[in-house]
């Protein structure tokens, strides 16, 4: 069967822990086709009813991954953590089926590196992605943070004083701070993108772009 492209909404996940089958169980409710694999019967059986297809097999056997269909899909995901080998080899197996995105859950950076290294497209560090932004929150003045790339980030926190009153046109935040505001929202209101003619008040909470340490230290500012 031939791949279709844009509008190929089916995934398959493989691995259904934690991380896979909250994964997988959100595509599905954003009306995705999933069909999700595990080596363990236990927890097949436990999504067989909430995912579109589900099925007991060796992701690291690569005759079975041909039988389910694997090399027909346009968008795959490894969502095997704590056995590293297994990881490894599913996403390498899935790179010589030609699969055209596949993204891969790692449990460390080396282990990040390996699976770019054999090709992985997108590579998920969900316990350190997740620990670094409540990091981020519990230790200063930002009320959200995501690291887009390994030096640049967006950050939501309250506009500080010195924005308070001034459009951000002449605010001079760019040049002062290396930061841009790129949406705000006030109280009781929905956010919107911010403009140079944009008046914070009081209260706002922003959302600013730029490079990590820039919008860390913009997140300090009282």
């Amino acid at each position: 069967m031939q791949r279709s492209k844009t509008n190929d909404k089916r995934v398959l996940v493989i691995g259904l822990g934690r991380f896979g089958s909250s994964l997988a169980l959100e595509l599905v409710a954003h009306g995705w086709e999933v069909l999700g694999m595990d080596s363990s019967p236990r927890l097949v059986q436990a999504y067989a009813d909430a995912l579109t297809h589900t099925v007991v097999a060796d992701a690291t056997d690569d005759e079975a991954l041909r039988q389910i269909g694997a090399q027909e899909f346009t968008r795959a995901v490894v969502a095997i953590g704590t056995h590293l080998e297994e990881s490894i080899l599913a996403t390498s197996l899935l790179v010589d089926m030609g699969v055209p995105h596949i993204w891969a859950k790692a449990v460390s950076r080396r282990h990040g590196r390996i699976l770019q290294q054999i090709g992985a497209h997108h590579v998920v560090l969900p316990e350190h992605d997740m620990g670094e932004r409540v990091a981020h929150l519990v230790s200063g003045r930002m009320l959200d943070f995501v690291e887009l790339e390994e030096d640049f980030a967006l950050g939501k926190t309250r506009a500080p004083r010195e924005l308070i009153g001034l459009k951000l046109g002449e605010s001079g935040i760019r040049s002062k701070h290396g930061i841009t505001v790129v949406c705000i929202k006030r109280h009781g209101e929905q956010f919107t993108y911010a403009t140079a003619e944009t008046v914070p008040q009081k209260g706002d909470v922003i959302v600013v772009a730029g490079k990590t340490n820039d919008v860390e230290r913009f997140a300090e500012i009282s």
